[in-house]
């Protein structure tokens, strides 16, 4: 099976989550008239207890066409990348629920000035750089107990093409 590619938008990608740009994002200034600020753009989500992380993730490009074989989500906490290099990158993102079938996946196609935010429980595939070594600055949960859940398809092939 061969998945295709989306752009990203803040519309195609609601069910899953939050697109974090600036284009078509309120702001007000700030610093005296200095600085823009585009205030609360993604929904971050802990459960009890836990606290906010914020960590680079340094992301190597895969071949592609990919066979992607498994998914993972966060059940108890949001986890959101926003791109450092200003380099594209892939999408691949499912809905939250206990299972996950691969017909469910959609792939977005997000740019370089384009982060995103997976709401918790919402199945993903690990980040997906393209072209060069990416960093991700990574903002998600830390606290006790687990938050992260596999899933491994069992279907022998499933493309994501470029």
């Amino acid at each position: 099976m061969k998945l295709s590619i989306e752009p990203l938008t803040k519309e195609a990608f609601g069910p899953f989550g939050d697109v974090i740009e600036t284009a078509g994002s309120d702001f007000f200034p700030i610093n005296n008239g200095s600085t823009q600020r585009f205030h609360d753009l993604a929904e971050i989500q802990l459960d009890a207890g836990a606290r906010t992380l914020v960590n680079i993730f340094r992301a190597t490009p895969l071949d592609y066409p990919l066979n992607m074989r498994m998914v993972e989500r966060h059940p108890v906490g949001s986890q959101a990348f926003v791109p450092l290099n200003n380099r594209p990158y892939l999408v691949a993102v499912a809905p939250k629920g206990e299972a996950v079938s691969v017909k469910d996946v959609k792939i977005f196609s997000a740019r370089g000035d384009q982060g995103i935010n997976y709401h918790a429980g919402t199945w993903h595939h690990p980040v997906l750089a393209l072209d060069a070594i990416s960093d991700f600055l990574v903002i998600d949960r830390g606290g006790e107990g687990p938050n992260c859940d596999e899933y491994f398809f069992d279907e022998p092939e499933i493309w994501i093409g470029l």
